[in-house]
């Protein structure tokens, strides 16, 4: 059943990115002109990339890909999309920014990008809860750090996914209980985007995440938690500071992004 829900979710995802290219959410012509794609969480605990070699992971169409290489570093990018990958290379000849695109499943990391090591894998937001198995993922991810580097995570946490899409009743569990089975309608970017599409996810709680990243022999160096997202994609938000959005009504009271930093010994 695997193959058939990741079929499912990449048919997904390749409709998204024709709809996510010209949204106002991405903001591609403001990214070509020389603005941020990347968020104050990211920018602040990764740290300067220049001289690095980074791997991002589930990097969609690439754009936060190219965003650190921007910043010095030498970028690969890797999503499961054809159509994403084949927008990032694109992207990237655009912009004369140098930058390498593979599509592979996240899984196949380790052998998509012939066995190299990188000092930053980096993967944000919206990632992981496509993913059947936390372990494979950590597996995968850690074996493209070199000794000495590092895994960045930053995502949406885990009790947002509890809520019903409006973010008033909870609905589903906290734990991973097994497959969710949506019909999607427009898109986060784009809720008017003619879209309707079966899509696969999977919770997964905290515990699991760390255990994951901790059994695939990565040292935990920091876990942080925000009461904001840093992009407005739920329903029924009030942006509280600068690209920082609360849901209305639960300002300040619940978690809705976090961070993980592990590294590799040496």
């Amino acid at each position: 059943m695997e193959d058939v829900f990741f079929s499912a979710n990449r048919a997904l995802w390749d409709a998204r990115t024709a709809a996510h290219l010209p949204s106002g959410f991405y903001d591609v012509a403001g990214f070509r002109a020389g603005a941020e794609s990347l968020r104050e969480i990211e920018l602040a605990e990764v740290g300067d990339v220049a001289g690095k070699t980074l791997l991002h992971l589930q990097c969609h169409f690439g754009q936060d890909t190219l965003a650190w290489a921007r910043r010095g570093a030498t970028v690969t990018g890797l999503d499961f999309s054809g159509e994403a990958i084949s927008a990032a290379r694109a992207l990237a000849a655009e912009m004369g920014l140098a930058a390498e695109f593979v599509e592979a499943n996240v899984y196949d990391a380790p052998l998509a990008v012939g066995g190299r090591q990188f000092d930053v894998v980096f993967t944000s937001y919206g990632v992981l809860g496509w993913l059947p198995d936390l372990g494979r993922w950590a597996t995968a991810a850690a074996a493209c750090v070199r000794p000495g580097g590092f895994l960045y995570l930053a995502e949406f946490h885990p009790v947002v996914w509890m809520f019903d899409n409006d973010l008033r009743a909870l609905t589903y569990s906290y734990f991973n209980t097994g497959v969710i089975d949506e019909q999607t309608a427009g898109t986060y970017a784009d809720r008017d985007a003619p879209i309707r599409q079966d899509e696969y996810s999977w919770n997964h709680p905290l515990g699991d995440v760390l255990n994951a990243l901790t059994g695939a022999g990565l040292v935990v160096e920091f876990l942080h938690e925000f009461d904001f997202s840093p992009w407005n994609c739920f329903a029924r938000t009030v942006e509280v500071g600068p690209n920082r959005f609360q849901i209305q009504g639960l300002e300040g009271k619940l978690p809705l992004t976090y961070s993980i930093r592990a590294f590799r010994p040496s």
